[in-house]
């Protein structure tokens, strides 16, 4: 149990949930009419191949939380010393064993599923992302803002890597702009996964301050103050708020039941993420919002599954 408190078993369940939704819905929700002829878009990875894709990524998303939590002992120590597991019921040296163990996993597994596809390059990305996790626990947490990003842009990724590797290798003349279709709808969704995940990461560290100001970190709450950080993040989510209506009146507009969706469950949410980061002050009241934040993430995520049922 304490390992998979360690890897984040929950944030796990969820990375896997979102490649099945995109795999078995999104995937499946778009088609269109050429002569007559109702084509679907074109996948590559048969559902072996999937499940190898998924576990991959959590193996490798689960060396990054522990390699994380043993270079933040420290500071987990005062943020959350109930939660501590580095140290307390696993020694450092068998936490690095673990890392190195899911970390190879993966790395491997993606060895072997690049070459499965036909696209021996794509084997990159899971190196790239492998060190940059390790990285970002070394060394780019440390750096105002840029920590934040990256594990946006990692959590984005887990996304955009479902459609690399099922969508790409299956590309032809003939079906390329529905392919490409699809990949669009991907990356917006994978775009709203980082501005979510930017939003809460910041919360987390107006959580963390205490702990983070004595490990020396320079986040954003240490350097410009918790009231300046939460405002930014209230400012990012008012802006999400308006990318969200855009895209819901220019492209979804003809879909009402996906529109209601997301008022609702999404955009209605978000507008009180807002008003609370503009009001709060208290440590319990920012763990609040980085827990609507998450449902936020998961209830938008859900959205395929509307997609599907209106096709």
């Amino acid at each position: 149990m304490k390992l998979l408190q360690l890897i984040r078993f929950k944030n796990l369940l969820l990375i896997a949930l979102v490649q099945i939704l995109i795999k078995y819905a999104l995937f499946p929700s778009l088609s269109m009419f050429i002569d007559g002829t109702s084509v679907f878009v074109s996948t590559t990875l048969d559902p072996f191949q999937f499940i190898l894709l998924v576990i991959s990524t959590l193996c490798i998303a689960s060396g990054g939380y522990i390699i994380n939590d043993i270079l933040d002992v420290n500071a987990d120590s005062i943020n959350k010393p109930d939660q501590l597991v580095i140290g307390k019921h696993i020694s450092v040296n068998k936490a690095y064993n673990y890392y190195m163990i899911f970390t190879v996993i993966g790395v491997v597994l993606g060895f072997y599923l690049s070459h499965a596809v036909g696209q021996s390059s794509f084997f990159a990305i899971f190196v790239i992302i492998a060190a940059l996790l390790y990285i970002y626990a070394t060394f780019l947490q440390q750096i105002l803002l840029v920590g934040n990003i990256v594990i946006g842009l990692m959590v984005g990724l887990s996304l955009i890597i479902v459609g690399i590797f099922d969508l790409l290798p299956a590309v032809t003349p003939q079906n390329q702009y529905l392919q490409s279709s699809m990949f669009e709808v991907l990356f917006d969704y994978s775009v709203f996964a980082f501005i979510i995940t930017l939003i809460r990461e910041i919360v987390k560290d107006i959580q963390d301050v205490d702990g983070d100001y004595k490990a020396q970190l320079k986040t954003l709450p240490i350097v410009l103050g918790i009231n300046r950080a939460s405002k930014i993040a209230f400012v990012i989510t008012i802006i999400a708020i308006g990318i969200l209506i855009y895209y819901l009146a220019a492209f979804l507009y003809m879909q009402e039941i996906v529109v209601v969706y997301f008022l609702i469950t999404v955009i209605a949410p978000l507008v009180y993420v807002a008003i609370k980061l503009f009001t709060a002050e208290k440590k319990t009241e920012f763990k609040n919002i980085s827990k609507w934040l998450k449902v936020i993430m998961l209830l938008g995520i859900l959205s395929m599954v509307i997609h599907l049922l209106n096709k």
